[in-house]
């Protein structure tokens, strides 16, 4: 077998006496300069007596001034004593050492070069061969940018996980997390281990449908696999094993990492203190109140929720009646604290309100634009107010491409007062006068758009957007842009 020489970091062209002695002085000068980005020829006092640049970049730097200047008074404070260190090494018989350079800019930033230098001959100049650095720093300060975002991000994740482990376990509320898929508790606060007669550490792990007697454990386990394939089930009753209380029991699913959890709230199943459901005309008025596709809610005086409809618990984006119980209806209306109080003034004076126009705000972000009508029930053994809540969103959203439909007056805008919020009527209060403007400097100019955009102050093109948009005048044949 052939025998051939190994090649390791450092060592040095073996064969370099044959080939290099071939090239011109030409030929040597072009590829030493192609193999560097910049370099430098030197005296012995360390003078720049020739250069070239290899890098375009460098060139326009303005750095060809150098020659005939020190090479130790073209770079930073700092890196002067590394150029006399680096013109020292360049008579040792050594491979080069590089060292970092930087050079000031007229923009007072630095550009940092990779220097390595070598004598030319005995008595010869000083050769100082030149890489250009700045991709590489500016790679290195996308690391560094990247690299604290991280951090950041992980600051952030660490304070939202301490937050939610601190309202996890000072909540009065029993909630517990279990898989969606064998039914085990991955956690649990300390309020639902209280209601299941261990301690958290005991019930972490377990089948949560176990923990409750047979009857319960098929009602939990039905349920948790109704909601883990997508149906919504409000809630279960089951009683904990072993003589444990009566609880009420509901789920909703969510995942993360690619895997399904559930989500488990639990609270005891206490009497209702008011007597038996209504039977007969009042059940079914009842049960008719609970199927309408119109919200419905039932308040005491003050406006706090005391009974609402599973149509209203959609438009508030909440799972059950219970945890809008007692709340401030005002909680989900659009103007928290003005439309309650409007419409509980209203209540009192009139004893009933028609057609109030708000909107009602989800837990999650929805907004829906809605009609109010209440009326107060004075008789009877809790005063009560009802109101009706009918979602007009798709009724009052804009057909696409349609000319707006603005108010005329200013009567008009006024009698919006109390049922459109101010930043609504602003905003059509400035369409309306806009509107105006256009339609004067039209009438002005005898219908030359081209005079009645320069008199408005706008662009030819932005007052057709605005032709468009309030539907004036034929815009059928002025795609073109001519007036």
């Amino acid at each position: 077998m052939e025998h051939r020489p190994t090649i390791e970091a450092g060592d040095r062209f073996r064969g370099a006496g044959t080939w290099l002695s071939r090239l011109t002085e030409e030929q040597a000068a072009s590829l030493i300069a192609a193999a560097a980005d910049v370099t430098l020829v030197l005296d012995d006092d360390g003078i720049i007596t020739d250069l070239a640049f290899g890098s375009d970049e460098l060139s326009h730097e303005g750095y060809s001034a150098w020659l005939g200047q020190p090479w130790v008074e073209t770079v930073t404070r700092e890196s002067r004593a590394k150029v006399e260190a680096l013109l020292r090494e360049a008579d040792e018989k050594r491979s080069p050492r590089w060292r970092h350079i930087n050079h000031p800019t007229a923009r007072g930033d630095a550009v940092p070069v990779q220097y390595a230098t070598l004598k030319v001959g005995k008595g010869g100049p000083v050769v100082a061969l030149g890489r250009d650095l700045r991709s590489v720093a500016a790679l290195q300060r996308r690391l560094v940018e990247a690299q604290q975002t991280m951090e950041r991000e992980y600051a952030r994740l660490r304070n939202a996980e301490t937050r939610y482990r601190l309202l996890f376990r000072v909540s009065s509320e029993a909630v517990v997390i279990a898989d969606a898929a064998s039914g085990r508790l991955l956690e649990a606060n300390p309020a639902a281990a209280r209601l299941l007669g261990h301690s958290v550490r005991e019930i972490t792990g377990q089948d949560l449908a176990g923990m409750f007697d047979r009857k319960g454990a098929k009602a939990v386990a039905g349920m948790f696999a109704q909601v883990g394939g997508g149906a919504v089930i409000e809630e279960v009753t089951a009683q904990v094993a072993d003589g444990g209380p009566k609880l009420k029991i509901s789920a909703s699913s969510f995942r993360q990492d690619g895997a399904s959890y559930l989500l488990v709230r639990m609270g005891r199943d206490e009497p209702r203190s008011n007597g038996a459901r209504p039977s007969g005309m009042a059940s079914t008025l009842l049960s008719l109140v609970e199927q309408v596709p119109d919200g419905f809610v039932i308040t005491d005086l003050a406006g706090n929720i005391l009974l609402c409809n599973p149509a209203f618990l959609e438009l508030a984006q909440m799972p059950t009646q219970e945890q809008l119980r007692g709340e401030s209806l005002s909680r989900w209306l659009g103007r928290p604290g003005v439309d309650l109080n409007v419409l509980l003034d209203s209540l009192r004076e009139h004893g009933s309100v028609r057609l109030f126009a708000t909107s009602v705000h989800g837990e999650y972000g929805s907004v829906a634009d809605v009609e109010i009508s209440a009326v107060a029930v004075s008789g009877g053994e809790q005063p009560c107010l009802g109101f009706s809540v009918r979602n007009v969103t798709p009724r009052l959203a804009p057909e696409p491409d349609t000319p707006l439909d603005l108010p005329r007056s200013v009567e008009q805008l006024t009698a919006l007062v109390g049922r459109v919020p101010l930043k609504d009527l602003v905003r059509e209060s400035t369409d309306m006068i806009e509107r105006l403007c256009i339609e004067a400097a039209l009438e002005l100019t005898k219908d030359n758009r081209a005079s009645a955009a320069e008199m408005l102050g706008l662009s030819r093109q932005s007052l057709y957007v605005k032709l468009r948009r309030y539907g004036l005048g034929d815009l059928a044949g002025d795609d073109d842009g001519k007036s």
